[in-house]
């Protein structure tokens, strides 16, 4: 049997398919399929693409209007729209708007009155499936995946591979981890979670024969002001950046729930790790008071 590791750049982030195939040849097949799933997904559901099937619900949606969907689109959508439900609000993919308020690439806050002017354009709520369509209820509203584009992703990256007989191996798509199957011995996985701080640590390590794991922090893109951290994660009812946690890793059998749930709890702030054990969720936590914390085994109790 072969073991190796194709690496490739996609959906902005640095991605790769760890496989254990019975040739080299074979091993060749299933990464090149992957790859594919992962590039396909990303031409169809970017937001920088104009030629993207997001580009094309997002020019209706500026209009206020309705567009016909496919079937993949729709079970996207209504996915998000189950998250609004049950996270109360804190999980929107309408929120991208709040872009035109927030730039993450100079140290400064936006003023409030510009993000109150975007506020109405937001809510899922005002979105409606129906019929094969999408319909927009407000004009100036716009989709964004980006809150589990990378997770869906993962999941069909490795739903490819089993379907072509994969059988030992993992998809890690910047973090996002979906297993295909244990080592051949039957051994799992040990995946690590990083420190919210120090790329080079890691505060747990998940052992994994199969299911998914995903993180939400707030470590990827954020600005300081006057020695405060504003990460990239967006509350939607307020506009402001989510507070209380530094990042939320969940293991879940799909990467795109795992996703999902650990940005709502990023939202939810210092209620988020309570909220995550009220579901019965497998978790581990990294607090904004340096604690770290959750279901499963902890190598480093403090991160700061």
């Amino acid at each position: 049997m072969v073991a190796s590791r194709h690496d490739f750049h996609a959906l902005g982030s640095d991605c790769a398919v760890h496989l254990v195939a019975d040739s080299a040849a074979e091993f060749a097949r299933l990464a090149k399929a992957a790859e594919a799933e992962v590039v396909r997904i990303e031409r169809r559901f970017s937001r920088y693409r104009l030629d993207s099937e997001l580009s094309r619900i997002n020019a209706a949606a500026a209009a206020g209007g309705s567009v016909r969907i496919d079937d993949e689109t729709a079970g996207l959508i209504a996915f998000a729209k189950a998250c609004f439900d049950r996270s109360n609000g804190a999980f929107d993919i309408t929120s991208g708007v709040l872009r035109a308020a927030w730039d993450f690439s100079t140290a400064r806050l936006p003023e409030q009155a510009a993000i109150d002017a975007l506020l109405p354009r937001i809510g899922l709520d005002k979105v409606t499936l129906a019929e094969g369509c999408v319909h927009f209820a407000r004009a100036g509203m716009e989709l964004d995946f980006g809150g589990l584009g990378k997770e869906y992703a993962a999941d069909r990256a490795a739903e490819v591979c089993i379907a072509l007989g994969a059988r030992h191996g993992f998809v890690d798509l910047a973090g996002d981890i979906r297993v295909i199957g244990p080592q051949p011995d039957g051994a799992a996985w040990r995946v690590g979670v990083r420190h919210p701080r120090n790329p080079q640590l890691v505060i747990a390590q998940v052992a994994m024969c199969g299911g998914a794991l995903a993180t939400s922090g707030d470590y990827e893109r954020f600005i300081e002001v006057e020695g405060e951290r504003y990460g990239h994660i967006l509350d939607p009812r307020s506009g402001w950046p989510a507070r209380g946690l530094s990042s939320v890793t969940v293991i879940s059998e799909r990467c795109l729930v795992a996703g999902s749930l650990a940005t709502t709890a990023m939202l939810k702030g210092c209620e988020g790790a309570d909220w995550l054990r009220r579901l019965g969720v497998r978790h581990i936590v990294a607090a904004d008071d340096g604690c770290c914390y959750g279901t499963e085994p902890i190598e480093l109790r403090r991160y700061s």
